[in-house]
């Protein structure tokens, strides 16, 4: 069974940052991308960033320059670095995996940014 753990979420001011982590274990075929989306309160899930398992990165334009997402192959896990936070970031971000057969869900980690 495969498990994807998030971590890192919390509140935080405008203006400062957060680190996301998701780590996945159990027993899945290769992993191709991974990557990150996130729902606020009364609107549907967006696509956040991705990364493939060459290290190609994409990301959202409304987080462009501001979150740098990253991967370790060896620990299975990604990450979401995420500066320059703003009141509009602020939702429960879930992290993804997707092999070549299926695509694994993280449990979702709140993330808010309020003064």
């Amino acid at each position: 069974q495969v498990q994807l753990v998030e971590s890192g979420g919390g509140l935080v001011q405008p203006g400062g940052s957060l680190r996301l982590s998701c780590a996945a274990s159990g027993s899945m075929f290769s992993i191709n991308a991974m990557g990150w989306y996130r729902q606020a309160p009364g609107k549907e899930r967006e696509w956040v960033a991705s990364v493939t398992r060459s290290g190609s990165t994409n990301y959202a334009d409304s987080v462009k320059g501001r979150f740098t997402i990253s991967r370790d192959n060896a620990k299975n896990t990604v990450y979401l670095q995420m500066n320059s936070l703003k009141p509009e970031d602020t939702a429960v971000y879930y992290c993804y995996v997707a092999t070549a057969f299926h695509t694994y869900w993280g449990q979702g980690t709140q993330v808010t940014v309020s003064s």
